[in-house]
């Protein structure tokens, strides 16, 4: 049917589109989700606390007990009682993250979601495990979550996507890409010290290392390209400099005969 004159027509279309990375990665992480909740009703917390003591990040497991399998478990790991933390790490992967798979592929993607999601761990275990060399007892607490890998997310749609808008959610307000992760930065940096007396159980050495991973991983490029750059104007320098040396030297003796040429 046709339109009356004046009256325009509006499509509205609701995008749910997942990539098949992305899929695979949420599926997974509810997937593990549900199975601790069946574990924490059925089995009990005592149960469930074993469960993360074994598959969550633990810094005194890690080092110096050799699970080195725990910098890639934990990411599917999520607190039973608390639906939505995963629920908002699954949201912002998959408006996030679709992004990145579909610039890059599912391998690229997935490769660089568990690179960020293991280095932040790695960082985690790293800041937490140096008090013990100042006599303090190991950490045993474990940390979950795959926040430390969307954080990474995060960095990455920043770098590609600098100037893309995001809203910002129930408030009325539109900032770049670019932007909105220097403000997360911001706000993971500066919160712990807000309420270091009270706490507030989220591991923000977690956060900040993702996107610090991401950013050092996807700037590695030009990092190198500057350091080859420099490189290579000291070695023209020198060259230059020794060339000069040269002709100075020479430069007051008489010139060859041609019979001396070598052809």
């Amino acid at each position: 049917m046709g339109s009356r004159s004046g009256i325009k027509n509006y499509r509205v279309s609701f995008n749910f589109y997942i990539t098949p990375g992305v899929q695979w990665l949420v599926i997974a992480t509810f997937a593990v989700f549900f199975l601790q909740v069946l574990i924490r009703v059925f089995a009990g917390p005592f149960a469930h606390q074993k469960l993360l003591i074994w598959f969550g990040l633990v810094p005194a497991g890690v080092f110096p007990g050799l699970r080195i399998w725990q910098p890639f478990t934990y990411i599917f790991l999520h607190d039973p009682n608390d639906f939505l933390h995963v629920l908002f790490n699954m949201l912002m992967l998959w408006m996030f993250g679709r992004e990145l798979e579909l610039v890059w592929g599912k391998a690229r993607f997935i490769r660089y979601y568990f690179l960020t999601g293991v280095g932040a761990g790695l960082i985690e275990v790293l800041v937490k495990t140096i008090p013990t060399f100042l006599g303090r007892p190991p950490s045993d607490i474990p940390t979950i979550g795959a926040s430390g890998a969307i954080f990474g997310i995060f960095a990455a749609c920043a770098i590609l996507f600098p100037d893309r808008q995001v809203g910002i959610f129930f408030l009325p307000i539109r900032m770049s890409m670019r932007s909105f992760v220097l403000l997360l930065a911001g706000m993971e940096f500066f919160l712990p010290l807000l309420l270091r007396s009270a706490g507030d159980n989220v591991s923000h050495i977690c956060h900040l290392g993702g996107m610090l991973v991401g950013w050092i991983y996807l700037r590695r490029g030009s990092f190198l390209y500057g350091v080859r750059n420099t490189v290579s104007d000291w070695q023209h320098r020198r060259n230059r400099k020794r060339f000069e040396v040269y002709i100075d030297k020479h430069k007051k003796e008489p010139p060859s005969r041609p019979d001396n040429w070598v052809n």
